[in-house]
């Protein structure tokens, strides 16, 4: 017998027509998501499909109650205008939640990103029991549905926590900074959530790069960090083009990596983790102050510092030249395109980016540190908020089709 003989070639079945427009209704909404309202000439270019394809597609959009066509009116245009498609302006919201240190804050977010409403509600979680935070939380619910249109549905729960998530349970291994070890948040929030309501829980850090990535300052940026510093510090990481999570969803955790045993202690447990040197904690130290960690106090360390403080102004240096070490780290691993500074580090760097761009070089390969940019989030504080929002939507966006409909029901 041959080598050809017995060999059976085996080629892909054709898509089906039904799932052929169900990944078109998906893409369709998820740039109308991305981008705002777009004209039907836009999207039939984005798309590469016919007119009468895009106009079945928007059709059945705007039937599902996602999208809305207008036609502008006025203006210098010469001919037909053509239509516009825009989230529908009645159209789902998500609750999203953003737990910090002192604050548990509430949104609901429409399609697009817009911010309804929003509660922060003053909380110490480290001081919280969990079951009491979930409670405030699926309190305050109601109170942002008030915000949303009245006929909006509701497409789901997503919750940004500062610490090591499984993204399947919501099961949170540890979040030091708020004390919280080995706790079932995820189930939590599902037993006093209304049962038809799709619920995720996400790591600050990884919500906040997928916010600023899919929608935010770093779009068509397929390898980037988002170094988030808020108390402690937390990196969410694209790596190309995709999400890098790690094998157990824990991926990003710089902040507790130990660059000096003999170092100061951390919230962790360890001692000489990074964030004991670039987090608040060791800007309000260097500075000589008192009081913990805050807004407010770092916000008041800065504002000495702008205004030539000497003990606030070497606090911010020395910090600076300490995250352009960890900045150097994370280049000489990873080879970003850019690094992104969110959280209170946004304006450490706009103080001493010269500091940390020097050190930051100084320690990168010569081929690395040259090419790797400094970037400021979109979303600035909201972009933890805006991820899990991201989080809550991914159900629908992926299939308008199927969870559409079920959302109306």
């Amino acid at each position: 017998m041959s080598g050809r003989e017995g060999h059976v070639t085996t080629h892909p079945a054709p898509a089906r027509p039904d799932a052929i427009r169900a990944h078109n209704l998906s893409v369709m909404l998820g740039h109308i998501h991305r981008d705002g309202a777009l004209t039907r000439a836009e999207l039939t270019q984005r798309l590469g499909v016919s007119r009468s394809t895009v106009g079945a597609l928007v059709a059945d959009l705007t039937q599902l109650g996602l999208v809305q066509e207008v036609v502008p009116s006025g203006g210098e245009r010469v001919g037909r205008p053509s239509h516009v498609v825009g989230p529908h302006r009645t159209g789902p919201i998500a609750y999203a939640v953003d737990i910090d240190v002192a604050n548990v804050t509430v949104a609901a977010i429409g399609l697009g990103g817009e911010v309804l409403g929003r509660e922060a509600i003053p909380c110490d979680p480290e001081h919280t029991p969990p079951e009491t935070v979930a409670h405030l939380v699926i309190e305050a619910l109601p109170r942002l549905r008030a915000a949303a249109s009245p006929g909006a549905a509701v497409a789901g729960i997503g919750v940004s926590v500062p610490g090591t998530v499984d993204r399947h349970s919501g099961h949170i291994s540890v979040a030091p900074n708020i004390g919280w070890h080995n706790v079932p948040f995820g189930a939590l929030l599902a037993e006093l959530a209304p049962p038809q309501l799709a619920l995720a829980v996400g790591n600050d850090a990884d919500l906040a790069v997928r916010a600023e990535h899919y929608r935010g300052g770093a779009r068509n940026i397929d390898d980037l960090v988002f170094l988030l510093g808020r108390v402690g510090i937390g990196a969410g990481i694209i790596a190309g083009g995709r999400p890098l999570r790690g094998h157990d969803g824990y991926a990003g955790e710089i902040g507790h990596n130990v660059v000096d045993a003999k170092g100061p202690q951390c919230h962790c447990g360890k001692h000489g983790c990074v964030e004991t040197y670039i987090g608040e904690g060791a800007l309000m130290r260097l500075a000589g102050r008192e009081q913990p960690p805050s807004d407010d106090a770092t916000a008041a360390v800065f504002a000495d510092a702008r205004a030539g403080d000497a003990a606030a102004l070497r606090a911010v240096r020395v910090v600076a030249e300490s995250l352009g070490r960890a900045i150097a780290s994370l280049v000489n691993t990873l080879n970003p395109k850019c690094v992104m500074l969110g959280g209170y580090l946004t304006e450490l760097l706009d103080i001493a980016r010269d500091d940390v761009e020097r050190t930051l070089f100084e320690h990168t390969l010569e081929a690395h540190g040259g090419h790797v940019e400094l970037i400021r989030p979109l979303f600035g504080a909201d972009s933890a908020l805006l991820g899990a929002a991201e989080l809550a939507f991914a159900q629908l966006l992926a299939d308008p089709l199927t969870v559409g409909p079920a959302l109306a029901g």
